[in-house]
């Protein structure tokens, strides 16, 4: 019974991830650096560049990677980065603010390069 239940959570899971690409149109894919340290920082990286049918982005903590999947029409790479950088995370193209760095959990604070060095 309970292989039964996580097989239909793993379908459903799959059905909507697969329904929300579905529906954006003009596709892009591209792979960025993003800094961050932990499950936190995921969700907050997450929720800040995802837009529904328009942008959807997966943070791998160990990577230091997201895959940012987008409609090309409706938003760019660098949008997203933007977003991404006022929730307070360097990125491989914005800095975030040093104030909304500093209100991170300390949890969530990674070693930041200086803006001189990029």
């Amino acid at each position: 019974m309970k292989a039964i239940v996580k097989i239909m959570v793993v379908v459903s899971l799959i059905l909507s991830a697969t329904n929300t690409f579905a529906q954006m149109k003009n596709t892009k894919k591209e792979t960025v650096n993003i800094n961050g340290n932990c499950g936190m920082c995921k969700t907050t990286i997450e929720r800040a560049g995802n837009v529904e049918n328009v942008a959807n982005v997966v943070w791998n903590k160990d990577t230091k990677t997201a895959i940012l999947t987008f409609d090309g029409q409706k938003t760019s790479k660098e949008e997203i980065l933007k977003r991404i950088a006022s929730a307070g995370y360097d990125n491989d193209k914005y800095y975030a603010p040093d104030d909304v760095y500093a209100k991170l959990p300390a949890c969530c604070q990674y070693n930041r390069r200086l803006q001189s060095e990029s």
